[in-house]
């Protein structure tokens, strides 16, 4: 089944973001050459797709796990999570509808 897993930054989280990004996008790979991923991507924190120093408000990953405690524990393992990069962490079944 798909999760969406939706995560919000904390506050000034860009030097953090920035330091855990590698061993985050190595876990997204792995998804993704598994054929897990359906998207994946940040939000940036202001209207643009290279927000700069503004940085990012959060993240959005949408994939496939065995169950929702499959994807909780991906989830928690994040790099951006024990860098601090997250204030907190929803995941929840979705439904692709489109396309």
């Amino acid at each position: 089944m798909l999760y969406a897993i939706i995560a919000t930054d904390v506050a000034n989280s860009l030097d953090a973001r920035l330091a855990a990004r590698p061993a985050h996008l190595e876990r997204l790979t792995q998804l993704q050459d598994a054929g897990r991923i359906v998207l994946a991507g940040p939000h940036p924190a202001i209207d643009s797709n290279d927000p700069g120093a503004a940085g990012f408000s959060g993240s959005l990953v949408v994939a496939q796990f065995d169950s929702l405690g499959a994807a909780q524990a991906w989830a928690d393992a994040d790099p951006y999570v024990a860098a601090g990069v997250y204030a907190n962490v929803i995941v929840k079944p979705f439904k692709q509808v489109l396309p």
